[in-house]
């Protein structure tokens, strides 16, 4: 009699331990979706919304919009721009990216140039925009050009990464893992109350098969 008392309070406090165990984990999952939600929620949308306007870029593609300037460097300022290394790749120097800050309203990158013997090239691409400008070592001349191609297109290249920078890049690395957090902590609760909701699975499995379908027999 007592090893059958002994064995249903052993039983209990397994169950009990089990209870608390599944009550912390649920606690902690929906703690970190909620919180991945937050960290993630402006970009899903974002991205939701690239992601059509990249679907359909062909068709709301705008018209660019073409900015071309040819312009001189200052007699003060070419002995700096001859003293340079004649070929290799090396940022413009500072006095002559001030110039042409003011000279063409435009920030001038830091990123390396390209410089040979008789003249210098500096892309200055960015989200939605083709820009670029070479400067002849010898005679100071400049050609600035500068392509926007708008709004739709500046949010498409933040939705691939495309010309964003270093500061972007990190996001987009935080965003897919708050993503990935977000995903896996709601599979967990989806299996959690999956007993009360019958759908749940098959809704899931057609959410991994539909596109498998997709890809496997209708792209061409």
């Amino acid at each position: 009699m007592s090893e059958t008392v002994e064995l249903t309070q052993k039983k209990r406090i397994v169950q009990e331990r089990r209870k608390q165990s599944r009550a912390y984990w649920n606690k902690t999952m929906r703690k970190w979706h909620w919180i991945s939600s937050a960290i993630c929620l402006v970009g899903m949308i974002v991205f939701a919304v690239t992601g059509i306007t990249l679907n359909h870029a062909g068709e709301l593609a705008g018209e660019p919009q073409i900015r071309n300037v040819n312009t001189q460097v200052p007699a003060s300022l070419l002995e700096t721009l001859r003293e340079q290394p004649t070929e290799g790749e090396h940022p413009l120097p500072v006095d002559i990216s001030r110039w042409l800050r003011r000279e063409l309203t435009v920030s001038i990158p830091s990123q390396p140039a390209e410089w040979t013997e008789d003249d210098v090239y500096l892309s200055m691409q960015g989200p939605g925009v083709d820009a670029w400008l070479t400067i002849d070592r010898e005679s100071g001349d400049v050609e600035f050009e500068r392509t926007s191609h708008g709004w739709i297109a500046y949010f498409n290249d933040l939705h691939k990464g495309r010309h964003t920078g270093l500061a972007w890049s990190w996001f987009l690395d935080i965003f897919a893992i708050a993503t990935l957090i977000f995903c896996l902590t709601g599979l967990y609760l989806l299996y959690f109350h999956a007993q009360q909701r019958r759908m749940t699975w098959p809704l899931v499995g057609l959410g991994f098969v539909l596109p498998l379908l997709i890809a496997m027999f209708l792209m061409h």
